[in-house]
This record gives structure tokens, C-alpha cells and sequence, in this order.
């Protein structure tokens, strides 16, 4: 999956499939995550929001099933 980086302190770069409604998302320590059934309005705000990793605590951590690659 293509990942854009974006500007955070936590997170380094996501990514989105529509198809499959699958969020990726980067972290700087190297870690990645996939998260599942996520809306695609859900990663257009957090593409969108202020704070990405506000935003990914707020809205997305705790609340998709994910697996970590």
C-alpha cells in the first residue's frame, strides 16, 4: 500500500485502500499497523485534521480491529 508521510510527532506516514476500507499507518519507531473496516470518511479527517496523532487517538486507536505488519 502507498503511504503519504505527514507532518507528526508520532506518526510518520499513512495510507488508505478503499476497496478494502484498510488504513496503514506509519510510526517513526518503524512500526506498522494496518486497521481494518475503517470508513473512508475517517481517513480523509485524519489525512485532514490538525493533529494527526490526536486525531488517531481520538478516532481511530482502540476502535478498528488491526494487526501490526
Amino acid at each position: 500500500m502507498n503511504r503519504t508521510p505527514v507532518s507528526s510527532s508520532n506518526l510518520a506516514s499513512i495510507g488508505y485502500e478503499p476497496n478494502s476500507a484498510t488504513l496503514e499507518i506509519e510510526f517513526y519507531d518503524g512500526r506498522v499497523y494496518q486497521y481494518f473496516d475503517v470508513p473512508e470518511f475517517v481517513w480523509q479527517g485524519l489525512m485532514q485534521a490538525n493533529s494527526h496523532g490526536k486525531y488517531f487517538s481520538a478516532h481511530i486507536k482502540d476502535m478498528y480491529r488491526y494487526t501490526m505488519l
